[in-house]
């Protein structure tokens, strides 16, 4: 890790000026969106889901919500956003206040593009009306190409803040970072970390050279940060810090995002992204190893804690006097209500083994190991080898194989975790507490992000039935017939490893001399002192 000054001292002032100018709550979250305007960046994405959904539930007296949708895939911006409302996370919605919907309109255009690919009637109805910003617009792909990670993370959020600066009624404006953009250090603050490169100077270099040459000079731009992700965000930061301007801004910073913990559903899911997919592949049998250090702390945040601080964040930025520095709040559960790894994957396969999926491959279980070497071996034997024997057997009955592909899509998903799971961070989140005792009593059970809060053994079981729910449309009554497979699948992998011992057995022992020699003498060993013991 990188050794960088203290800066403790700063930190702590920033969050003494967060302390004393957050609102005295006479103004409730709810009362203050009433009537407002929001635009949302990244809103058909997992977490602009959620924000969506809990806006326009918590908030009723909140005017309109402006979605910047790009056209995908033959679909416009309004068809994508029809899709999006069908989800089923806006099922109470739908029954209870279905008018509410209608609140939500989609704004064609694309991040990527200069001035956001926004036409100029639109441009001019958002600056008219717009309140409130939230930029959660991201590529979450850890092994993006650097040209594409700066166009997206960097270049859009320049972007969009020129889009703010036209806004006349501007009152708040959160970006979405994460709390791994500063993962080159072992002990996070709640600031903004100087940058080891301008993002002026790596947005030129990105602009002036060819992919190519871009891709080889990626490692040395990244530096000790494991992948582009984390690198873009953290020149987004320093950008903004030196562009602010008199912009209300404010900073989230989410660590390692999952399932949500309350609402609107115990466990919703939408994605393969980060643990999930790792999980949802053990959880069929597919996936047994992993390189992992068992025992460092696995800093997973539900989703919809995640939002509830964000809309709050907002509310504080918009009603408090300005403060000299961006209000940065880490939303992380390291410090406050941990879980390491080796607990979490246990929890999740349990829980996948009493709720299990349609349709395994195999028994549900697995490990994890800090040896690269031991856990290359596993590979082989768990992964690989069984790749090839159930592709041949497709093969020969005129199937399409595709475990072996499925299984290396798996080892890159694995490898892109792996500086995550091999290393652990202290995250200070005294900003988030110092926010979560200016809210009342309604505001604090209505817009929760105390992570305290979590319990993780009932948190872990609703994430493993959401998979079930909401990623696999597996129904509850598909239950027992499931949970007979893992039955079945129990006996037969344990008669297994049964004939794997007899087998070894008979090759180790029986056929070498010296091996079989040496059982000969410690038998006898024992048997003499059994006779020692048990005979008078």
């Amino acid at each position: 890790m990188v050794a960088i000054p203290s800066t403790s001292s700063y930190s702590r002032m920033a969050a003494m000026d967060i302390k004393q100018a957050v609102p005295t709550a006479e103004i409730t979250v709810g009362d203050f969106y009433s009537g407002k305007t929001v635009f949302v960046t990244g809103g058909t994405g997992f977490m602009g889901k959620v924000l969506l959904e809990k806006l326009l539930r918590s908030c009723p007296g909140l005017s309109k919500i402006y979605v910047l949708i790009r056209p995908k895939r033959g679909q416009d911006a309004r068809d994508r956003l029809k899709e999006l409302l069908g989800s089923p996370l806006f099922d109470h919605l739908r029954k209870e206040r279905p008018i509410d919907l209608n609140k939500v309109e989609a704004i064609e255009g694309d991040i990527t593009q200069p001035e956001l690919a926004i036409s100029p009637s639109d441009a001019a109805r958002l600056a008219h009306s717009v309140n409130v910003v939230f930029h959660s617009a991201a590529t979450v792909k850890f092994d993006e190409k650097l040209k594409l990670s700066v166009t997206i993370n960097m270049l859009g959020t320049q972007r969009l803040v020129e889009l703010c600066r036209k806004m006349d009624n501007l009152e708040a404006l959160v970006h979405v970072s994460t709390a791994y953009c500063n993962c080159n250090l072992t002990d996070v603050e709640e600031m903004i970390y100087p940058s080891e490169i301008s993002a002026e100077k790596v947005s030129a270099l990105v602009d002036i050279l060819d992919e190519k040459t871009v891709d080889e000079l990626t490692p040395n731009l990244v530096g000790e940060r494991p992948n582009t992700y984390t690198f873009t965000k953290a020149l987004a930061e320093s950008w903004l810090k030196d562009n602010k301007g008199d912009l209300p801004l404010a900073i989230v910073r989410p660590s390692i995002v999952i399932s949500s913990l309350n609402g609107p559903y115990k466990g919703w899911v939408d994605n393969w992204n980060g643990p999930t997919g790792i999980i949802t592949a053990a959880g069929k049998g597919i996936f047994r190893t992993m390189l992992c250090d068992p025992n460092k702390k696995a800093d997973l945040i539900p989703v919809d804690l995640v939002i509830n601080l964000m809309i709050v964040a907002a509310y504080s930025i918009a009603t408090q006097k300005p403060t000299r520095e961006i209000p940065v709040y880490n939303c992380c559960t390291g410090q406050r209500k941990p879980i390491t790894w080796s607990k979490f994957i246990n929890l999740a396969l349990k829980y996948t083994r009493i709720y299990p999926q349609s349709n395994l491959v195999w028994y549900p279980d697995g490990c994890v190991t800090q040896s690269a070497f031991y856990n290359n071996f596993k590979r082989i034997f768990l992964h690989l080898i069984p790749a090839y024997i159930l592709d041949s057997v497709t093969w020969l009955s005129g199937g399409r194989p595709i475990m072996l592909k499925v299984q290396d899509k798996l080892t890159k998903a694995a490898a892109c975790l792996e500086f995550f799971t091999l290393h652990e961070w202290n995250f200070d989140d005294r900003n988030v507490k110092a926010l979560s005792a200016t809210l009342n009593e309604k505001d604090r059970n209505e817009f929760n992000f105390d992570v305290a809060q979590i319990d993780w053994e009932s948190y872990i079981e609703s994430y493993i039935i959401g998979i079930r729910r909401f990623i696999f449309k597996d129904e509850e009554s598909t239950l027992p017939k499931a949970r007979k497979q893992v039955s079945r699948l129990f006996w037969t992998y344990r008669i297994l490893q049964v004939l794997l011992v007899i087998f070894a057995w008979q090759f180790l022992v029986l056929r070498f001399t010296p091996l079989r020699q040496l059982w000969t003498n410690a038998f006898q060993i024992l048997i003499r002192l059994a006779r020692l013991v048990f005979v008078p």
